[in-house]
């Protein structure tokens, strides 16, 4: 992070690295989505793109602002999120995955910390 960022840009830097992994693991959950059947969706399929560029864009405004060994740590974010929307919406069975994602978001609050 950039030596000019104060408390309050910090942690606006951080909301926005979790939305922008939010938005990239709800557009995964679209994807999965627009192949579940025996054609794709294109509706879900436009729609997870859309939410990729969004979340791409996000990340490249936070990534303009912080340095790259913090903001690329936070990305660990998106495979907690995928984890949760595979487990609640297409009820997936996670099993032992739940440890790996544990320690995942333990170090993404350590990175968060530092």
């Amino acid at each position: 992070m950039s030596k000019k960022t104060g408390i309050k840009g910090r942690y606006a830097l951080i909301l926005m690295l979790i939305l922008s992994t939010f938005l990239g693991a709800v557009g995964q959950l679209l994807f999965k989505y627009a192949v579940l059947g025996h054609s794709i969706s294109i509706l879900y399929l436009a729609a997870g793109v859309a939410l990729y560029a969004l979340a791409t864009a996000i990340y490249l405004f936070v990534l303009s602002r912080s340095h790259l060994s913090w903001a690329y740590s936070l990305g660990g974010l998106s495979y907690i999120f995928a984890v949760l929307f595979a487990a609640i919406f297409l009820h997936e069975a996670v099993g032992a995955r739940w440890i790996g994602v544990g320690l995942i978001a333990l170090g993404a609050a350590l990175v968060g910390a530092s």
